[in-house]
């Protein structure tokens, strides 16, 4: 530190959903605010992320703020499922209709970050702009934002194209003719080859674990859905506030196994219908606890793949084995089994036929070469944790990478003991990504903010997690995942998918309005949980 040091109350890490709402309301609170932004633009995941196909697979009208009412009443959405350069227009002109730009240092990145405990606050080095210190620091980092590096032997060597659906150019890819492979087969990968297929000479999409993809229904919303949306938005939010996954779906309440056969078929179809694949998490009670609940679930989607794909044998291949349904991300897709009747579309298994190594002319299986002329990674994130461990982060007690490797933790997702006056929004055991993420966002947020406000009234200067309530709350978190089907997840949702990363079921599986509850629990009570000095 020179002494030149930029100086605030607040300091915001990441421009994304998180960052903009933190922002905006901790000005309004009256602290001085910093946003630090490694991008060149708002709209974190939505701005990094622009591979064809991209879509929300929350519907629009829910995935917005709801904490400024006039926002909710002038942005206009077009489709059911926004595309991704609508969202980011949308990141943009919150941005700019609230005049966050000049709180904001952009193409910045913090690389470490040290508590003083003299002066009880965070001096932070800063790539662009100088170094900063702050007494709060908030890492709106975003739970999926940091790409898993791409293992495979020989990357480097291929001599065609290769693109990273977590880095995807900004001008336009022309697959024209050419002879593709996509690798990975989760929301992204679903995505980018229902697009690649309508053009490629050939696209082989490389899978090794198949998702469960529904229909999304996608459409152009109306005038009057719209209208209605707003007429009733303060109850509808509510609603949403206040249930298990954020979006207030219905749930009859019922067992599956208790339901007659015709009747839940009927269930099943008509929520297949609708489009919403977070239905079936709740619309029985034991979907998500007892296995042959689960497996009703799983027959119904094997069903309607097998319905959707021509061949038996490619079929059966794109049909998910070996975990239980709502333990990897059910993703939606317009059209995705449908490329598998194309004639220029193929369905690699490298789980039956591992990947061996890219070399000049293409991807080595165990089955032999596929020759290509451009290759699409759609290799996922390394969730919660890839992020906030590349920054050097160092307390009283060591780096946060320390104090994470044998598993990512957080007292409710908010805050990990060690680390005074560090934030984190939607972090390890929240709901985060298993909701509308919108909805956990502005919960954290408020949550912080409030917690900021009291602390300044209160002269408080230290604001820490302590070990027996993180402890608590870190073995509840862990029954809920051994009471669920979660306790047989191999997927990113307990870090399965970056090579020696320790398993933790990394959401929270107990549902947002529970969630919430405890939260405000713990701040009518005075913090409980939380060591304060004054």
């Amino acid at each position: 530190m020179t002494g030149n040091e930029a100086r605030v109350d607040v300091l915001v890490i990441g421009a994304g959903f998180a960052g903009l709402a933190a922002l905006a309301q901790l000005r309004d609170r009256g602290f001085s605010v910093l946003g630090v932004e490694r991008g060149d633009e708002v709209g974190g995941t939505w701005y990094w992320n622009r591979y064809p196909g991209l879509r929300c697979d929350i519907e629009s009208l829910h995935y917005s703020y709801s904490w400024d009412p006039q926002l909710e009443q002038e942005w206009d959405w077009t489709e059911r499922y926004a595309s991704q350069p609508e969202i980011l227009s949308y990141a943009k002109h919150v941005a700019d209709r609230l005049e966050l730009r000049p709180l904001i240092r952009f193409g910045a990145e913090v690389s470490a970050m040290r508590f003083d405990e003299t002066e009880n606050l965070w001096r932070v080095e800063v790539s662009a702009g100088g170094p900063v210190i702050a007494r709060w620091v908030v890492l709106a980092t975003g739970a999926i934002s940091t790409p898993k590096r791409i293992d495979i032997p020989g990357v480097e060597s291929f001599a065609g194209e290769s693109y990273e659906t977590t880095a995807w150019p900004e001008t336009s890819v022309d697959f024209s003719g050419k002879r593709v492979a996509v690798v990975g087969t989760g929301s992204s990968g679903i995505q980018v080859a229902t697009e690649i297929a309508k053009e490629a000479g050939r696209l082989s999409v490389l899978q090794r674990t198949a998702s469960y993809s529904l229909p999304a229904g996608n459409r152009a919303l109306t005038a009057e859905e719209i209208a209605e949306w707003r007429a009733n938005a303060p109850a509808i939010r509510d609603a949403a506030r206040h249930s298990l996954d954020g979006l207030a779906l219905p749930m009859t309440g019922l067992k599956a196994k208790d339901v007659s056969e015709a009747d839940r078929r009927a269930m099943f179809e008509e929520l297949y219908a609708a489009g919403v694949p977070f239905s079936y998490f709740g619309i029985y009670d034991d979907v998500l606890f007892d296995d042959e609940a689960n497996r009703m679930v799983h027959d119904f989607l094997a069903e309607k793949i097998r319905e959707r794909v021509d061949d038996p044998d490619t079929a059966e291949r794109l049909v998910p084995k070996g975990y239980p349904f709502g333990t990897r991300r059910c993703c939606i897709d317009s059209g995705y089994y449908e490329i598998f009747n194309r004639p220029n579309v193929e369905l690699v298994d490298v789980k039956a036929h591992p990947i061996v190594r890219v070399t000049e002319r293409g991807i080595e299986t165990e089955a032999g070469l596929i020759e290509l002329d451009a290759i699409v990674y759609a290799t996922g994130y390394d969730a919660f944790t890839g992020t906030p461990t590349r920054i050097d982060i160092r307390g009283p007690r060591g780096t946060l990478a320390e104090a994470w490797a044998g598993g990512a933790h957080a007292y409710l997702g908010l805050a990990v003991p060690g680390f005074p006056n560090l934030f984190l929004v939607t972090g390890p055991q929240s709901p985060a990504v298993l909701s509308n993420m919108i909805v956990s966002i502005e919960q954290h947020v408020g949550w912080i903010v409030d917690a900021l406000t009291a602390a300044r009234a209160d002269g408080v200067v230290r604001f820490e997690a302590t070990d027996e309530a993180e402890r608590a709350w870190i073995e509840h978190a862990a029954e809920l995942g051994e009471l669920m089907v979660h306790r047989d997840s191999t997927s990113w949702y307990v870090g399965a998918n970056v090579a020696g990363k320790a398993r933790v079921v990394l959401p929270y599986l107990g549902g947002v309005g529970p969630f919430r509850r405890k939260c405000d629990e713990v701040a009518e009570s005075g913090y409980a949980g939380f060591a304060l000095t004054s």
